[in-house]
Parts: structure tokens; sequence; C-alpha cells
């Protein structure tokens, strides 16, 4: 018998049957069927139906340079057709060594050891078992307590959500969560001097202290600048925490330069702090501790085409480990830990950033995006329009029930793929965003939420 043709409804009917979809209510796929897709090209997605997409949120903020990418297409292909994986333990190869050397250049030498793991949330998970074990390796098991930031999202395993504050994702397994102290976000007012009593209160028993960098995405896209970010440093250092910079989602050039953390090393932004500038110089030639302990990346690392994840930490780190004793050393592992294709695709995202003047376009682009939106300010219904590099946000007032829900659905009829944050709209494109293209995005989104609110 032949199969059924490839259209929307038949793929989204045997979908709902076999797949069992990621942050979904599955009961709710009759009213929202997911969108079967058939190709990329650029930033547009294409259905079954031949319909197009523009994925102005980047694949879940995995795709940078747009899909079907030429060069990540033929990097992949090259290395798959050499050596498609091997195991790292025992064993090495160059696309791994040169991904670790690309990424410790970056930091300056600041960060010059990489450990690889398979996605954001594994990433979370070895940053809290290594710097555990590190205390531990220095004589002080007692240190192994964890602070996390009010509205943080690092992931969805058990390690990565009890350091999570998002209810959605943590309510329901709660009883399973290891115990972590809340403090309050970096935007709110206070936090830095709520951040040094619960350590001055911890003082001996919290190993690290964790943080996204600039934007809270999960929980709203909520934006701070650097200047909070070097005063954490501080404090960190003052009380002998480690500080984890989780940039799964505002590492390699969302916030505008590479690192969102570099943006601690240069001047603050005149235009506002939560706008960052782009390709600033630094105050300073920067130092470790200058750097956070541990800089998590995942997510745009490989361009949004394969599952990789890298947690780099300092030579302190890393000496710590260093032992005859087997037990002293990191025990943390899968099965495809550093796989030669994936750093194949990682490799070829350092080069465009190295070889390239990417760096120098996403202030343009940023700009393009920051000056189609603008108008949208004096929407009566939007509220706290904001920037920060290629992520733009805005919250919607007397949204009404299933907001997100709705918007994405009127969406797709504007050739829109987004999914808001509860009442917040937010973008962050792929790196091809022209005046043009972010003047239509604008209409786009204006026209959605129009259609939204009207039938509300």
């Amino acid at each position: 018998m032949a199969l059924n043709p490839l259209t929307n409804a038949t793929l989204a009917a045997r979908s709902r049957a076999a797949v069992w979809h990621p942050c979904t209510q599955m009961a709710r796929l009759d009213a929202v069927p997911p969108l079967p897709m058939v190709r990329g090209d650029g930033p547009w997605l294409i259905d079954a139906d031949g319909r197009r997409y523009f994925d102005a949120t980047s694949a879940w903020w995995t795709n940078l340079f747009g899909h079907s990418d030429v060069g990540l297409q033929q990097a992949i292909a090259r290395q798959a057709a050499t050596l498609p994986h091997v195991m790292l333990a025992g064993c090495t190869h160059e696309p791994a060594i040169e991904l670790a050397e690309g990424l410790r250049a970056l930091t300056g030498g600041a960060l010059g050891h990489a450990f690889f793991g398979s996605d954001g949330a594994s990433a979370t998970e070895i940053a809290l078992k290594m710097s555990a074990h590190f205390w531990r390796n220095q004589g002080q098991p007692q240190k192994c307590e964890f602070i996390a930031l009010a509205g943080g999202y690092h992931g969805e395993t058990l390690g990565a959500l009890s350091v999570t504050d998002v209810p959605i994702f943590r309510d329901a397994y709660a009883p399973l969560l290891r115990a972590t102290h809340l403090a309050p976000a970096l935007h709110e007012p206070g936090a830095l001097a709520a951040i040094e009593r619960l350590l001055a209160q911890l003082d001996g028993r919290c190993a690290a202290l964790i943080v996204e960098p600039l934007i809270q995405g999960a929980s709203g896209m909520r934006m701070h600048g650097p200047e909070v970010l070097r005063a954490l440093r501080a404090l960190c250092t003052q009380h002998g925490v480690h500080l984890i910079a989780d940039e799964i989602a505002v590492g390699c050039g969302r916030t505008g330069t590479f690192f969102a953390w570099e943006h601690t090393l240069a001047p603050d932004e005149v235009e506002g702090s939560t706008t960052p500038p782009f390709g600033l110089r630094y105050r300073r030639p920067a130092t470790s501790t200058d750097w956070p302990d541990f800089v998590l990346l995942s997510k745009g690392i490989t361009g949004g085409t394969l599952p990789l994840s890298v947690v780099l930490t300092t030579d302190t780190v890393f000496n710590a480990f260093l032992s005859p004793d087997v037990a002293r050393g990191f025990l943390h592992s899968h099965s495809y830990t550093g796989n030669a294709i994936v750093c194949a695709a990682a490799c070829e995202v350092l080069r465009r950033f190295r070889e390239t003047d990417l760096l120098q376009q996403l202030p343009r682009q940023a700009h393009a995006l920051r000056e189609a939106f603008a108008p949208l300010a004096q929407h009566p219904r939007v509220t706290a329009l904001r920037q920060t590099g290629m992520v733009l946000a805005f919250d919607v007032t007397d949204s009404g029930e299933r907001f997100a829900e709705r918007f994405h659905l009127a969406a797709r009829r504007h050739e829109l793929l987004i999914r808001p944050i509860g009442a917040t709209v937010y973008l962050m494109p792929p790196y091809l965003i022209d005046a043009p293209t972010a003047q239509w995005l604008a209409q786009a989104v204006r026209a959605t939420l129009d259609e939204v609110l009207a039938g509300a």
C-alpha cells in the first residue's frame, strides 16, 4: 500500500500518533497541530503544503546563519566522509582539538580547557558536578550547595532543573530536585546586596552561583547590564565561590560579541545598559579573574545543525583534577562526547566569526531591528519594548487566556514562526537581517498582535 502523500494534514496526524513533542501539551495538538516542515532556506522554513514561515526564533535559538547553510553542510559532509565518530576516552581527533583551541583563543587563554557535552542541560550538569568535585579535591567537600537567580533557566534534567526557577518546568518535579538557594534576579533593585548577604550566610558551604549573562531567556527575556555582572564576579571572588555563566542562549554573537560576558570587559554602553554596543575595545587585557570560572555554550555553537555543548573552565579548576588517583579525575561522559562531525560543524561556526566581518555586521542588523520596531512602543497594549543585540522583546498587557498559543497560530497566517513566552513576544532571528527584512518583520508582528487582540 502506498504511503499517504506528504501533506501538512497527513504528517501532522502521523506525528500526533507517534511523536511525543517536547514542552507540549499533547492534548492540545488537535487545536494546535504541529507544522510539518520539509525544507529550510535561509531564514525561511517551508511546510509540506509549500507555505513558508520566517523563523523568528531561530529554531529554539540555535540557528545563526540561516537554514541549509552551505558552509555548515560542507563541513559536516567532509567530516562524515572521513571520521564520523571515535570515543574521546583514550582517543582524540583534530575537530575536537581545533574547537577547544579556538574557544580558548576567544577568551584570550583565560578559559583554556573545554569539556564537551550533548546539550545545554548537560552543560549545566557538568559545571555543577565539576564545581562540587573541585572543592572536594581541595579538601572542602562541604562546599556543595548552589545559588541560582529568581527566574533563571538552565535546563530540564534533574540537576539543571534544581538551579532553574521557572515554575512551569520545575513544579511537577520538585520532590526529585536538590535544594538550591534562590537570590533575586540581577535586574531587580537590591539584587547585589541580597546576593552578598546570601554568600556571607553560606560561608564555606556554597560551591557556585549560576547566572544567565545580560538576558534571562525562558522567564521572559528579562535584561540587565554588564556593570552588575562585574560586581557579581567580584562578590564571588571575595567569597571563594565559583561563578558559572550560562551562555547557552546568549553566546555565539547573540549580544553582539561572541561571548555575552565580553561586555563586562568593555566600557559601559552609553545608550542604555540593556543595549550593549558591538565590537568594543576591552577596558584592559582580560585575565582569568575577569572571566567566570565556567562558561557554558550550546545552541548556536553548531549553527542550528547538530547537538553539542561545551563547558569552558580555567587552569585552576582543571589542575585540581590532576592526580594519580582516578577518583580525583572528573567522572562524566556520554557515548558521543566530542563527536567529530559535531565538532567539525562548530569549527565552521568559529571560522565564520574569525574570518568574516560577521561581528561588524551585527550592529547594523541590530540597529535595523531597533529602528523597525521602535513605533511599536506607542501601541496601547505594548510595554517594555527592549533589546540586547539580536534579541528584541516586548510585553503585552491584558493579553487574555492562552495568549502565546493564539499569537503563535495567528503568526502562521502572517508567514511567521514565533512562540511567545507567556505574554512576552520576542524575536531572536538568524543573522540575516537587513532594513527591508526588519521592516517586514515589524509589520508582520504588528499585524499578528492586532489580530490576536481583536479576537480576544
